[in-house]
């Protein structure tokens, strides 16, 4: 048995060298297909929008900026359990859990909580997986067009529970729209 008839997958295939034609060699039916591409390309209608103008509709499944979510009472639902770090495919949340104190009551849900909860914007790829493992509902990607602000330092692209929880007024609105439906 030779080296050139084992296949490990099966799928081997002689491949022939044969001899290019004249006319292969100069390219031309090649450089014509391209300009018949080229051709049709040109006359078919563009998709360019005028943005101002006209707003591009938003797909349905579109994935926008983190939030933490809070309860009705404006405590925080996130226990620190790190599902959502341990799916993220980029590896881009971390998270550092602490004890609740007695005096915090009113902050947390839990006992524990992430003192430290920190997404880096750089690495995530928005894909949402962080959101379908948190089994308190406690991170979402909302559906606003601001993704990620613009900077030039790289820490500006951390973030924190500073700009991840969600804010007090807008936790009591869901409150009231969950309790109206």
């Amino acid at each position: 048995m030779s080296i050139e008839t084992i296949s490990l997958s099966g799928r081997k295939v002689q491949v022939s060298n044969k001899e290019m034609t004249f006319l292969e060699r100069l390219y031309l039916v090649a450089i014509v297909k391209g300009l018949i591409i080229t051709l049709k390309h040109l006359f078919t209608r563009k998709v360019t929008i005028q943005y101002p103008e006209q707003v591009r509709t938003m797909s349905p499944v579109y994935r926008g900026q983190h939030m933490l979510k809070r309860d009705e009472q404006g405590r925080e639902n996130c226990t620190a359990c790190g599902l959502c770090a341990l799916s993220c495919p980029a590896e881009a949340i971390t998270m550092k859990a602490a004890e609740r104190k007695a005096d915090e009551k009113h902050l947390y849900r839990e006992e524990k909580y992430a003192s430290i909860y920190e997404i880096n914007m750089l690495r995530c790829i928005f894909c949402g997986l962080c959101e379908e493992a948190c089994p308190k509902d406690a991170i979402y990607l909302t559906t606003s067009k601001v993704l990620v602000p613009s900077s030039y330092e790289r820490e500006d692209f951390i973030f924190g529970k500073d700009r991840l929880v969600m804010p007090l007024d807008m936790a009591i609105k869901n409150a009231q729209l969950n309790n109206a439906n």
